[in-house]
């Protein structure tokens, strides 16, 4: 059975400099407000794209759990699992497991970050352990991913900008 992974990078977050001088970690740094604003008309665009969602996931980062936060209510509130392996510095096979678990799922979306997301579609999509595609803050791509998720296992259906996806909703 095949499962059709949609990318999502985290919307736009406080200035990582800025933030860093509060003293608190990274891992705590938020969306900003515009970044809430556009990632809501983003998340309309994404629900015109994809019909509904059976898994939700974001990385431990709250800017990530806050992106998925939105897109969750575009997708009539559906639950968000924070899974470890879509942490910036997890391993690509870490996700691939996390994916294979997901046996009862058809449409699987998953938020986190650059260059880790861009590094985990290329591998899966070539094999390749270098990132050769670019998720704009925002922007998502989908995958078909047929049989084990793995390297070289998926195929790229769509790659769309933020600007793209919140055109959509209109």
């Amino acid at each position: 059975m095949a499962i059709t992974l949609l990318v999502i990078r985290h919307a736009i977050a406080e200035d990582k400099d800025a933030f860093a001088r509060t003293g608190r970690p990274d891992s705590e740094r938020p969306l900003t407000k515009r970044g809430r604003k556009e990632m809501a008309k983003v998340a309309k665009g994404l629900r015109r794209e994809v019909e509904s969602l059976d898994v939700l996931a974001a990385s431990p980062l709250v800017r990530a759990a806050q992106t998925a936060a939105i897109v969750a209510a575009a997708f009539d509130d559906v639950a968000v699992a924070t899974v470890p392996a879509l942490a910036p510095d997890a391993a690509p096979r870490a996700f691939a497991s996390w994916l294979a678990a997901q046996r009862r799922a058809q449409m699987v979306a998953v938020v986190g970050h650059e260059p880790h997301l861009g590094a985990l579609v290329t591998w899966l999509l070539s094999g390749l352990r270098t990132s050769c595609v670019q998720i704009d803050k925002g922007g998502a791509c989908l995958l078909e991913i047929a049989g084990r998720p793995g390297p070289r296992c998926a195929t790229l259906l769509w790659s769309l900008p933020p600007s793209v996806l919140a055109r959509l909703a209109r």
